[in-house]
């Protein structure tokens, strides 16, 4: 894939300063860089309280872990080992398995890896940002509370919701895929024992019509790999209209209808329930337990965004803020790391900032855009309307030996 870390290259930046925009997992991956190639570098991070990816499972890629090595950070116990993946019919039968071996965790076990890495006196949590401007020689930050920060680059890694995106490519908005993931982590302690003993090892699915549930396991609560204090990560996708059925599914019980997302605690008792229902007559046994285990689930309507820029002279845009894939694929923080992996080397290969930044735009704008199809090829099945050429990638990636052998690996960025 490219864009892997490598050490020792190039030249490095002594004296010059970056500041990063958004502190979760690509800002951390880009900082961290940055920071290794002699940046100085200071994090933005909106939110004030500390990050947490409730309801996130994450599949530890190659890459990912090789950017963890590179930085001095220690991958042993990122996650649990699972080396078999099987599909279930409605009757819990196992139908097709698929030897896959792979390191699987939880968005807070890795998070928790990076910020740790990172100096706590270099992040600054609760600034938001107003807006950028730049020159041929700098660029500054300005942000919500009056402070400012000048820089000789600036790294957007402010997520879906970017604010550097949105002055940057006003009209580019993501794009609804036509369908939902209800999302829940399930104690390992609370599955009973036959249940645990069909699916908490391994990463398993079950295909209703048109949907897509799944379960793997990830670490504990404060990142506890101990069998018996892991967790259940599990995801169900399930096709909703984007007038009909997810606009129900985003509107409070005080009939408020929020937009891109709802927080869990304002989910409709009655939609949660509803959900409940349906796994009831659609899943196989063994998730229809792990479904009434869901109690506070996260509802997650699944979007593309796809930037046709990601270097803007001194700016510039990576990880979600720039391509936000379909979950299937699998590489999401992968694709981030890979993103900062580049900025960085071009850095280090050039003396001019713009020059670098157009650099590593013409190596990674191609990747994002590969990793965006392939994601939409995967959930084409999925969706609650589709295209002709839609029904054709859904007859072809919908079988349950195509979903076990081609969901989240990243093999098809190789070639």
């Amino acid at each position: 894939m490219a864009g892997a870390v490598s050490g020792g290259t190039g030249k490095r930046a002594q004296g010059k300063r970056a500041v990063v925009i958004g502190g979760s997992m690509s800002g951390l991956f880009a900082a961290l860089q940055l920071r290794k190639q002699g940046f100085d570098v200071d994090i933005y991070e909106r939110a004030e309280d500390e990050l947490a990816g409730r309801g996130a499972g994450i599949v530890a890629q190659p890459h990912v872990i090789e950017a963890l090595r590179s930085l001095g950070i220690n991958s042993v116990d990122l996650g649990v080992l699972a080396t078999t993946r099987k599909v279930l019919d409605i009757d819990g039968r196992t139908v097709c398995e698929f030897h896959c071996p792979q390191t699987l965790t939880a968005w807070e076990r890795l998070y928790r890896l990076l910020r740790d890495a990172y100096p706590a006196a270099h992040y600054h949590r609760g600034v938001g940002l107003k807006h950028v401007e730049q020159s041929a020689r700098s660029v500054v930050a300005h942000f919500s509370d009056g402070r400012s920060a000048e820089a000789d680059v600036l790294v957007a890694a402010d997520g879906i919701r970017s604010t550097v995106r949105t002055q940057l490519l006003p009209d580019l908005q993501p794009l609804y895929a036509g369908y939902v993931a209800w999302r829940s982590m399930i104690p390992e302690q609370a599955i009973p024992p036959a249940v645990h003993r069909d699916v908490f090892e391994y990463m398993v699915f079950c295909l209703p019509p048109g949907e897509q549930f799944l379960g793997y396991p990830v670490a504990g609560p404060d990142n506890d790999l101990r069998p018996g204090h892991r967790r259940l990560n599990v995801i169900w996708y399930r096709p909703a209209g984007e007038h009909g059925e997810l606009q129900r599914l985003l509107t409070d019980e005080s009939g408020v209808t929020h937009s891109i997302s709802i927080p869990p605690p304002l989910i409709r008792k009655a939609a949660i329930a509803d959900m409940r229902t349906a796994a009831e007559r659609l899943v196989a046994p063994q998730f229809r337990v792990v479904a009434r285990m869901m109690q506070e689930p996260v509802l997650q309507p699944i979007y593309d965004l796809e930037s046709p820029q990601m270097a803007f002279g001194r700016i510039a845009i990576v990880g979600d803020a720039a391509f936000v894939a379909r979950p299937h694929v699998g590489a999401g923080v992968s694709k981030a790391s890979d993103d900062v992996s580049a900025l960085v080397h071009a850095l280090a290969a050039e003396n001019d900032v713009g020059t670098a930044l157009r650099r590593f735009e013409a190596e990674r704008l191609p990747m994002g855009r590969r990793v965006i199809e392939r994601a939409r090829h995967l959930g084409a099945y999925l969706q609650a309307t589709q295209t002709e050429e839609e029904r054709a990638h859904a007859g072809r990636y919908s079988t349950a030996q195509a979903v076990i052998e081609e969901t989240a690996l990243v093999d098809f960025l190789e070639n």
